[in-house]
């Protein structure tokens, strides 16, 4: 029955985006590069035939691809979603697979916000289709409230300091060596991103379990990836994540357009990925030619499908095989 559920709600999904105006695309699974966050490790594929390694790799989202299309002005698509198998090598765990469903979807000159507007949206239209098949709707989604909150306000509630004061990786690691000796912490020396989610998964995530719908906006700036910078507040990026009873459901950026921009934060990760992991990947070429042709403000998002379906059914939590 599980595989039943998890199938109708796949085309609950669909129907709400056929519904909202959006194009359903594809891109391959099979590319140069897989994504360039430090902490992401991407599967590379092998030829049997040949008995080599190929400079090719699974996507580990297919992000990139679908800002190729948005750049396409000929083509009118303003409004894209995916659904596809991405792979990640990490760890299997209870929220977590190699192998997993993940659902993107963008918005043309569209601000993140609007993004904001889709998820809970969406979350409303899988609960309605879940209740009208009589599927195992979990009780506090039956009727719940969606909670907004800041990372900065995050931080003053559960960690009693103001993390936008502690822009600089080396600061912020003294103050989490210094002040919070519960925090198991490695000796070796930290980037900002390990400072920070020594802090935000220790002391702060397990707090979120206590809300049904919870939305954490505007990250530090350090962590705006391929996302844009708020112009009234620079400390912070516009990106956010929404959390269903603790559980990381989704990521959306503002997506940076800026071409020079974004080579600076690859080559800042390719050289952090390169120092902890030993590594190297292609350059993201298929984003950079999407930025040279004039990407316009989008907004898009990344959403975990399987987390999506254990969270709102009321059954075993464990991923299937």
């Amino acid at each position: 029955m599980r595989l039943n559920y998890q199938f109708q709600l796949i085309q609950a999904i669909r129907n709400f985006f056929i519904q909202e105006g959006f194009i359903d695309v594809l891109t391959p699974p099979m590319v140069e590069n897989p994504g360039m966050e430090t902490h992401i490790h991407p599967f590379q594929v092998k030829s049997k035939y040949r008995q080599k390694d190929l400079e090719l790799y699974l996507h580990t989202s297919p992000e990139f691809h679908m800002k190729e299309l948005l750049s396409m002005t000929e083509e009118n698509l303003d409004k894209i979603f995916t659904m596809s198998y991405v792979f990640r090598d990490e760890p299997d765990s209870e929220i977590h697979r190699k192998q997993f469903i993940m659902l993107e979807w963008y918005r043309k000159n569209a601000h993140y916000t609007q993004v904001m507007q889709d998820v809970e949206a969406l979350i409303h239209f899988c609960i309605q289709d879940i209740s009208q098949k009589q599927l195992p709707l979990k009780k506090e989604f039956k009727n719940f409230e969606a909670k907004s909150v800041t990372v900065q306000d995050l931080f003053f509630e559960y960690c009693d300091f103001d993390i936008l004061d502690f822009n600089e990786p080396k600061e912020l690691e003294q103050k989490l060596r210094l002040d919070f000796k519960q925090v198991p912490v490695p000796e070796s020396s930290l980037i900002y991103e390990d400072s920070f989610f020594l802090l935000f998964l220790n002391l702060i995530e397990p707090h979120f379990k206590n809300f049904p719908y919870l939305l954490v906006k505007e990250f530090p700036a350090p962590l705006a990836a391929l996302s844009t910078l708020k112009e009234s507040d620079p400390r912070v990026c516009e990106r956010f994540e929404v959390y269903l009873h603790g559980i990381e459901l989704c990521n959306c950026f503002n997506e940076l357009t800026n071409l020079a921009e974004q080579k600076k934060r690859f080559n800042f990760q390719a050289n952090q990925k390169k120092e902890i992991y030993g590594y190297s990947l292609n350059e993201p070429n298929v984003l950079y030619d999407s930025l040279s042709r004039g990407l316009p403000s989008s907004a898009g998002i990344a959403l975990g499908v399987e987390r999506l379906f254990f969270s709102l059914l009321d059954i075993n939590n464990a991923f299937y095989k």
